[in-house]
């Protein structure tokens, strides 16, 4: 009887228990929200521009802001990181090179901590190829800016829209890099800048992001950095760095790491201006330090005033005049303007024959006299030369054309509405204007003294230089 009384209680525990356990097929699972059109998804993005995705959001009872938290992330896989925002809709400026990546929304319901995960891709392109980019000063703050194909829309200030931080102070040239044996095209944007506490800045010509700051660029960089001015010499670049001339080490494959950086100055006594030259024989300069014009040879060897003076014009290896204001040194007859220490300006004309650099050279000045537009030459005066040594120079708000073979010294039809001009730029026969918010595009072909063709506004501050590609 004991035994039949056991069974019969573990019988009625078990008839208990599971008539209690029927209450839990009553459970209902939290509802999960609906993403309409947006798992597994891919979505275009372009480099420099806003991203905004904002899906359509379904969930029961929920309030979309009050009890939900979105959590966005992009994985970088080539820098084994990801960019993480939080919040809705995503309003992001996009700034990862272009290819497609894969991302992730998880949406958390703050009422019960339940998190759902969707899965999407980034399709990263870039608007970049067509285009003028801009370099100004806004009061006192270096900007990048794009200007697209239509000539209206821009992106103002881009550098700082995609890095969160200001390019450095006092800029001077913005040089496009082009791809190695490709002259014309733009790699790469170098901001070269002269400011003491920040670095010149190293710019993806596709992707306006970021590359590196200057002293990447070199093996091992000096411990002051004063960049002055660039060229595409031969496909690379060569330029003045704290007055002396660099070379891009070019004994690598173009795309080694180490192509095109630069190693050790061009040895010799001497101080460089800015306004250098090129050909494939030699580089040309002028050294501040003796008032002398200097050579190089095509590898960069320091020759100094080596070479022999054909004339008496002046002498070449004393001009006694240190402040070189413009000089683009070419075959034929090239032409260098001085200020001496009274403010009064002069206009030195000379050949320089020295194709063949080892064997013969020599420099032959022809003239030197006191420039025609001296009284109009200002601190600020900016230079340009054309192709048949016609010279445009500016004077506050005004342009003046000069030609040295008859002294003819022209005022120019544009208007710039009083305002300063901060750079001048020349294309064929196109002269460009930089003027606060705007570049104005002027005709000085054959026959037209300036005329207006159109004009670019919306430039945040004064334009310092600018580049176009494929316009």
């Amino acid at each position: 009887m004991k035994f039949k009384y056991i069974i019969y209680t573990l019988a009625l525990t078990v008839l208990a228990a599971c008539k209690k356990d029927l209450g839990n097929y009553n459970y209902s699972p939290p509802s999960e929200p609906i993403l309409v059109n947006f798992t597994d998804r891919t979505f275009d993005a372009l480099v420099g521009d806003s991203l905004i995705l904002q899906p359509y959001v379904e969930l029961d009872k929920a309030d979309l802001y009050k009890d939900l938290i979105f959590d966005w992330e992009i994985f970088v896989d080539e820098e084994a990181r990801s960019d993480k925002y939080t919040g809705y809709p995503l309003k992001i400026v996009y700034n990862l090179s272009p290819k497609t990546r894969t991302a992730k929304l998880t949406v958390t319901d703050k009422r019960n901590q339940m998190k759902y995960f969707f899965p999407f891709k980034i399709a990263g392109n870039t608007q970049f190829t067509k285009g003028m980019t801009v370099l100004s000063v806004d009061a006192g703050v270096t900007k990048l800016s794009f200007v697209k194909p239509d000539s209206v829309s821009i992106l103002s200030n881009l550098y700082y829209s995609l890095h969160n931080e200001n390019l450095p102070a006092n800029p001077v040239q913005l040089f496009a890099k082009p791809y190695a044996y490709q002259p014309g095209t733009a790699e790469d944007y170098w901001v070269i800048a002269k400011d003491g506490e920040k670095s010149s800045v190293i710019i993806d010509g596709n992707t306006m992001l970021r590359k590196r700051y200057f002293p990447e660029q070199f093996f091992s960089p000096p411990a002051n950095i004063v960049t002055e001015r660039f060229e595409a010499s031969k496909g690379f670049a060569t330029g003045i760095i704290n007055g002396k001339l660099y070379l891009s080490v070019t004994t690598t494959a173009p795309f080694a790491p180490d192509w095109g950086k630069f190693a050790s100055p061009q040895s010799g006594d001497y101080t460089l201006s800015p306004y250098f030259g090129n050909t494939n024989n030699f580089y040309f300069g002028f050294d501040t330090k003796t008032k002398a014009f200097v050579s190089f040879s095509s590898t960069g060897s320091y020759s100094g005033t080596e070479y022999q003076v054909s004339g008496s014009a002046f002498n070449p290896k004393s001009i006694g005049m240190s402040n070189l204001l413009f000089m683009q040194p070419v075959p034929g007859t090239t032409y260098a303007f001085f200020k001496d220490d009274a403010g009064e300006v002069y206009e030195l004309s000379f050949s320089i024959d020295m194709d063949n650099y080892f064997s013969s050279r020599i420099i032959k000045p022809y003239t030197k006299k006191v420039f025609k537009g001296s009284a109009l030459v200002n601190a600020d005066t900016k230079w340009q030369r054309s192709g048949t040594d016609v010279f445009y120079f500016s004077s506050n708000d005004k342009i003046y054309r000069y030609n040295p073979l008859n002294e003819e010294l022209r005022l120019l039809d544009a208007n710039l509405s009083g305002k300063k001009i901060s750079m001048l730029k020349l294309s064929g026969n196109t002269l460009t204007a930089g003027i606060d918010g705007a570049l104005v595009f002027l005709d000085v072909s054959v026959g037209s003294n300036g005329k207006h063709i159109k004009t670019i506004e919306g430039i945040p501050g004064a334009p310092v230089d600018f580049v176009s590609k494929n316009l």
